[in-house]
């Protein structure tokens, strides 16, 4: 498995918040604290674009190749022209927006935060479709899947139907981090504070039952440890393939179906706080940054690592690819 860091001339000056590839290329969006979007083309190692702001950015993602999003501290929403640079506002929240996503299925802008709200705007005219303003918790993490919105508040993952706002809420008992969906079978998976990650299916079977391990279950001083899961990205290419990383900068891969840890990749300099597949599943990108989540951290120049993989985790020997619990 062949392996590069993102060499920046300019480099991030601050926190990584999440990273991105294209829906259909391996140009790889970056936000970050200090307040620039990026847009990296890893093919041609070349910085496509940088766009500065005022606030620190906590989210991105695509709309397509040539648009993409942002979510701010100071609750601005913008939408960005990558072949010109130009921003534009799309709205605001009344508190830090910490979320936002793009849906191809409804065109709409959807985006959340620490107001307990959920915003929605047409794509084509960034008109408001209105709001979903009586959430329990703060908005930690957002994601699709078709007409299915999941929302991780607090302990608890909403799924709201786009078409009716119908909610289901599926609570879990756990402080959740991120929220992501599965697609075959239908459902979501959920990485927490504590170091937990649940599978869930919406439409269940005999054979698909949703269930739990912890990720990372390491030992300190003879306790038990708890590592936050900061993200969680599934495989396009294997069916039941996905990764975890996590507060102690690690990645691990596992298998869903099996339910059985592949491999474990070497330990990153820092925290893995965003992981992102290309749209082929050939590259993995890890994003190692502080995530001003622990008091001692050192507070380093982020880095970004690509790595080539094929099928490399499933034709290697996994050293202790048990099952998991």
């Amino acid at each position: 498995m062949n392996t590069i860091s993102l060499n920046l001339e300019d480099p991030i000056r601050d926190a990584i918040s999440r990273i991105r590839f294209g829906p259909h290329s391996n140009n790889l969006l970056i936000s970050s604290w200090d307040s620039s979007l990026r847009l990296y083309d890893v093919d041609s190692s070349k910085l496509r674009m940088e766009a500065p702001g005022k606030a620190a950015l906590l989210d991105c993602c695509f709309e397509n190749e040539n648009v993409c999003l942002s979510a701010a501290s100071d609750g601005s929403v913008y939408r960005y022209d990558l072949d010109s640079g130009v921003k534009v506002s799309v709205g605001i929240h009344d508190d830090v927006a910490t979320c936002v996503e793009y849906s191809p299925t409804t065109c709409q802008i959807i985006s959340a935060g620490w107001d307990r709200k959920i915003n929605f705007w047409d794509a084509r005219s960034t008109q408001s479709h209105g709001c979903l303003n009586s959430l329990a918790s703060e908005v930690e993490s957002i994601s699709l899947s078709g007409f299915c919105l999941m929302v991780a508040a607090g302990s608890s993952v909403d799924i709201y139907d786009l078409r009716s706002f119908k909610k289901s809420v599926h609570t879990k008992g756990v402080k959740v981090k991120c929220v992501r969906p599965i697609f075959n079978p239908k459902g979501f998976i959920v990485g927490s504070v504590d170091g937990r990650v649940l599978l869930e299916y919406i439409c269940r079977s005999s054979s698909d039952e949703g269930y739990a391990f912890r990720c990372h279950p390491k030992s300190k001083d003879g306790k038990r440890h708890l590592v936050t899961v900061n993200d969680i990205a599934f495989d396009p290419s294997i069916i039941g393939s996905f990764v975890t990383g996590d507060n102690d900068g690690y990645v691990t891969l596992w298998d869903a179906r099996g339910r059985k840890r592949m491999f474990e990749m070497p330990r990153y300099p820092k925290s893995v706080v965003s992981l992102s597949y290309s749209h082929d599943g050939l590259l993995l990108a890890v994003a190692s940054s502080y995530a001003y989540q622990e008091a001692n951290e050192i507070e380093e120049p982020p880095q970004i690592f690509i790595h080539e993989m094929g099928n490399f985790y499933l034709t290697s020997p996994s050293s202790g690819a048990s099952k998991y619990k």
